[in-house]
């Protein structure tokens, strides 16, 4: 299952590739898609040959050309090209946007299985992975209970944020032309655009972009302890934050400007530049994030004062 997952992705990721190059085009050898796809040679391997016999490309290994470009209808559907534990992690952060999660709060595991229709092993595994942080604490019967987090917690936290964000922004930049990243990054200003024009309406629908956004960026690290450890970065400052919903519509739409701005740093390739846009936007990030502990400290009662 796994195996095919990887494949359906890289699949997607190859024309997506092709599409940004013009038919007639000679395309890279096996060697160099790795590089660009971020896949095994095995995986390439056979997406090629799936990509010759759809008629998509054509040749041989010592020289393939692209001989049309795909239709929308030939991409694999994204729940088919997203991993078990991605797929747990994204139904899980929106569980806990759209549900108003608090601390104190019980997670049901069985609940979550039948409602994400993933087994109890994938929800185990992926609620164990925060339980070090005292994050959420397990509980008998299959339950957990959400626990809130200190400001010294936090500070800590984004310390590491901040140092693995600007390491990868700066690798971001140091991509290659034919990477794909530079499509992703292109598609997601549209996104940003898009939604800042109907920012009244879909201001909720922000979380699951400045998701996308910074881990494209993290991605582009090449390391597999920042990218895991964004994660946790993900949980906590998407669904903590939220609590705070003092002015959220405002708030969002000024991280959605923050947000172009850092875009068109990383597309100037300009290392000092991106470095900037990367130290604004996480500085306006620390502070919504530290306000939102403030107000979960409260009480109702406080809260309406």
């Amino acid at each position: 299952m796994r195996g095919e997952t990887v494949f359906k992705r890289t699949f997607n990721k190859t024309l997506d590739y092709l599409t940004a190059n013009e038919i007639g085009n000679t395309i890279p050898s096996e060697n160099v898609l790795t590089e660009i796809l971020k896949a095994s040679r095995t995986t390439v391997r056979k997406v090629l040959e799936e990509l010759q016999a759809r008629k998509i490309i054509k040749g041989t290994a010592a020289k393939r050309v692209i001989v049309r470009h795909a239709k929308p209808t030939e991409y694999f559907p994204d729940n088919e090209t997203v991993a078990t534990s991605a797929q747990v992690e994204k139904k899980f952060m929106e569980w806990m946007l759209r549900g108003d999660r608090k601390a104190g709060d019980i997670v049901n595991g069985l609940e979550l299985t039948r409602q994400f229709g993933v087994s109890t092993s994938a929800i185990r595994e992926y609620l164990n992975r925060f339980s070090r942080f005292g994050l959420i604490e397990r509980r008998p019967n299959s339950s957990w209970i959400i626990r809130g987090f200190t400001k010294e917690f936090a500070l800590e936290l984004f310390e590491v944020r901040e140092l693995f964000e600007t390491r990868s922004a700066i690798a971001f930049t140091s991509q290659s032309e034919s990477s794909p990243a530079w499509q992703s990054l292109r598609k997601l200003e549209k996104e940003h655009r898009s939604l800042l024009k109907e920012i009244s309406n879909r201001y909720h629908d922000f979380s699951d972009l400045d998701d996308r956004f910074h881990r494209l960026i993290n991605n582009a690290s090449n390391n597999r302890f920042i990218v895991d450890f964004y994660d946790i970065i993900s949980l906590i400052f998407h669904y903590h934050y939220q609590w705070n919903k003092a002015n959220e519509k405002q708030r969002n739409r000024a991280a959605i400007l923050e947000h172009l701005d850092y875009i068109e740093s990383l597309l100037s390739r300009d290392p000092q530049r991106v470095q900037l846009a990367c130290k604004s936007h996480l500085n306006s990030a620390r502070k919504t994030l530290l306000s939102s502990i403030n107000v979960q400290a409260l009480t109702p009662d406080e809260e309406q004062r």
